[in-house]
């Protein structure tokens, strides 16, 4: 078996700021998984995974912490969380009726590929390219890193998955924007003649793509929930009792109660990148010591 493979699942603002987070905590208490053979990224996460190739966490997260406030918006309610309104909650309301209607995980992927094209028809033109500009800012490197990454991502037009690397002929930044298409404010991207949407429509984490790997590492902002029946095998569960009866070792993170508190209601908002960080900071430095010798 290969050695070591990171996944680091989609989760929005706050879920890839908590990821650079757990990485700079391990990183600073003397673990560095960004070091693994196999970084696997689906939505924010494939945006963390090009992050982590290259730049250390630590500057990731000095980057997050220095960047300009954003006001937290949307009614909060007296748990500390916030209601989700407006457009988050309309795209949670869409897909959860699309889900509903598929037969299966195929027939999902294509009604969510075919709803995303509808959206974009009547969508603005030029949304491809301030999209493709927003996340190559984001990128420390534009270039794909020698060693092996998978970005994931699915065919609008077929509901097909597709998995792509540095030997697949598409640039980082397409790869990266491609994953992180998931219909909300983000139309499908447009790679050649095929479009694509969310990695997440694949399987929800991906892990899976890490079989052959002796030691699994797995990242989800989500806790491993998943909002897809579970007789079509979608949820971090089952991927990790895949992997283990191929011989793989699996551990995975999910935010701990202060993470959860830092995320807030709606996930997407960008003010919520700094307490999601620190938060996934101090769990990252709380989590080494027991790690340590499962990752070495």
């Amino acid at each position: 078996m290969s050695e070591q493979a990171l996944v680091l699942h989609g989760g929005g603002s706050a879920g890839n700021a908590w990821e650079i987070g757990i990485t700079a905590g391990l990183f600073d208490a003397g673990l560095d998984v960004t070091e693994a053979d196999l970084i696997i990224g689906t939505s924010a996460g494939a945006t963390a995974a090009a992050q982590i190739t290259s730049a250390t966490p630590t500057e990731l997260l000095a980057a997050i912490l220095a960047a300009a406030p954003h006001p937290r918006t949307g009614p909060v309610k007296s748990d500390g969380g916030r209601v989700l309104i407006g457009p988050v909650a309309g795209h949670m309301e869409r897909t959860s009726r699309i889900i509903a209607a598929a037969v299966d995980a195929a027939d999902m992927r294509r009604k969510m590929g075919a709803a995303a094209l509808e959206m974009d028809a009547a969508a603005d033109g030029t949304a491809q390219t301030r999209w493709r500009a927003a996340v190559a800012a984001r990128l420390p490197s534009l270039h794909w890193p020698e060693r092996r990454m998978l970005i994931t991502a699915v065919d609008a037009l077929t509901g097909v998955p597709v998995v792509f690397d540095r030997h697949s002929g598409v640039d980082l930044v397409d790869a990266v924007a491609a994953s992180c298409a998931n219909g909300f404010g983000v139309p499908p991207y447009r790679i050649g003649d095929n479009r694509y949407i969310d990695g997440g429509y694949r399987r929800n984490e991906n892990a899976d793509l890490a079989a052959g790997y002796g030691r699994v590492l797995v990242l989800s902002p989500f806790g491993g929930r998943s909002r897809h029946p579970l007789e079509w095998g979608m949820q971090l569960a089952a991927q990790v009792d895949e992997l283990r009866a191929s011989g793989s070792r699996v551990e995975t993170i999910f935010p701990d109660s202060n993470s959860r508190d830092a995320f807030g209601g709606d996930m997407m908002d960008p003010s919520s990148r700094p307490p999601s960080a620190r938060a996934g900071y101090n769990q990252g430095r709380a989590l080494a010591e027991q790690l340590t010798e499962f990752w070495r």
